[in-house]
């Protein structure tokens, strides 16, 4: 029995980060740390009892039901074609300017991700649509593996979002009002990005082609094609804006529509329909896995007292308000330089987030007095917008950068190096959009307060 728990904790912290930067998982580095320390804070019975009754009730949470089914929804509009009709439309639209093309794929990956809610999923399926029609028109390599590496964090925040319901499962919080909350935040980044893709061309015109004339006929016909994927995109989050139904049953609509209009258009075997039930089943295992070495490490680190003595600290340190969130981005921002964005929400917003509660006043504080000058229900849907657009970051920041990996492995030739350089401006216009949002939080609560939320 160890005489200091904090200090236990605090090792364990120590071990955790070591274990990561050893490339180990980060849900086994959980575990371990997480079973390690409790066993040797109470002995190896109580971590056994842990094995034994923990992981049902983790996976028996309602609210945990809605991510086999959003990623099914994923896995199933990704072997659809979808993606194909957003291009075209995109492109039929927004080809005529120069560097249309690539504002295209922006605005096609925007799209897919409200049908998929997966990053990885939406920069590989964009990625094998897009990269070859924009090197057919002549697209510089830099410009077009960048496009598409930073389009794909589009899916990660733009609703559905596998990760949002994740966050509103670790802090509480109502996933129909962080979905809501973070339209117009992706809204936002679409428009950022393409704003990028025309500043970029405008200093190196040699990046991309002129745009051609527009076909309206060609329009038209794009445009009738992908209004299924408006639709689906309107009934499953606009039924949950609307109050129609919660998280899971929308998701279940959206399996169903999105099943549809598999079938219509492509008629799927039965190979095809066991492929997409087998990357539903890794995918939910992976996540699951994730969630219930967060819990371990949770219950262990709580029991240590290292979360509150954090929070104390950084109270009695009398930072600003503002100081402490900028401090907890920018851990976000380096942790993302280590591992992928599911497992920074588990590990880091359960430390995060009772520190934030406290220096606001209070789990229940209202907007009168608080540190922040929002409620503090309100910071927890602000600060979830903000961490999940830094945690973006780390999908194309070097050395992890998971969808410039993705990227780079489909389009051959191009080096590493050389997709990094494309994301840069895409980096740059992330940077511009936090900033908007620490320095405007209505652009995340407006529509949660309009629409009731």
């Amino acid at each position: 029995m160890i005489a200091d728990p904090l200090t236990l904790g605090i090792l364990g912290l120590a071990a955790l980060v070591l274990l990561i930067v050893l490339r180990l998982p980060v849900a086994y580095a959980m575990i371990l740390v997480g079973g390690v320390g409790t066993s040797l804070l109470y002995g190896p019975t109580i971590f056994l009892g842990q094995l034994k009754t923990l992981a049902y009730g983790q996976f028996s949470i309602y609210g945990l039901s809605v991510v086999p089914v959003f990623v099914l929804m994923g896995a199933m509009a990704t072997r659809s074609g979808l993606s194909s009709d957003l291009f075209r439309a995109a492109h039929a639209w927004l080809g005529w300017l120069r560097g249309g093309m690539a504002m295209a794929a922006i605005a096609a990956c925007a799209g897919f991700g409200a049908v998929c809610g997966s990053s990885l999923a939406t920069a590989s399926t964009m990625g094998r649509v897009a990269l070859p029609e924009l090197a057919r028109y002549g697209y510089h390599p830099r410009l077009a593996t960048g496009t598409l590496a930073a389009g794909g964090v589009l899916g990660i925040l733009i609703p559905p979002s596998v990760v949002l319901v994740i966050y509103a499962i670790v802090v509480e919080a109502s996933v129909v009002t962080l979905f809501m909350a973070a339209l117009i935040p992706g809204v936002l980044a679409v428009l950022l990005f393409v704003a990028a893709i025309a500043v970029t061309i405008r200093l190196r015109p040699d990046l991309a082609p002129p745009g051609a004339a527009p076909d309206r006929a060609e329009r038209w016909r794009a445009t009738r094609d992908v209004v299924p994927v408006l639709a689906v995109f309107g009934l499953v989050v606009g039924g949950m804006y609307a109050g129609f139904y919660n998280p899971t049953p929308a998701a279940s609509v959206g399996v169903f529509l999105v099943g549809i209009l598999w079938w219509w258009r492509r008629r799927p075997g039965p190979a095809e329909l066991a492929d997409a039930l087998l990357e539903t089943a890794r995918t939910t295992g992976m996540i699951y896995l994730v969630v219930f070495g967060a819990e371990m490490l949770k219950i262990f680190m709580a029991r240590t007292g290292t979360p509150q003595a954090a929070a104390a600290w950084i109270v009695e340190a009398g930072l600003p308000p503002l100081a402490v969130i900028l401090l907890f981005l920018a851990a976000l921002v380096l942790l993302g330089c280590l591992m992928d964005s599911l497992s920074m929400i588990l590990l880091v917003v359960p430390f995060f987030w009772p520190v934030l509660a406290e220096i606001n006043g209070g789990p229940f504080q209202p907007a009168e007095g608080a540190a922040f000058g929002l409620a503090t229900e309100d910071l927890k849907i602000w600060f979830g917008i903000l961490a999940l657009v830094v945690v973006e970051l780390g999908l194309v920041t070097p050395p992890v950068g998971l969808n410039v990996f993705v990227i780079a492995a489909l389009a051959e030739g191009v080096p590493m190096a050389e997709v990094f350089r494309g994301v840069v401006p895409f980096f740059l216009a992330e940077m511009v959009r936090v900033a908007l949002l620490l320095a405007f939080p209505a652009l995340t609560l407006w529509l949660p307060r309009v629409l009731g939320g």
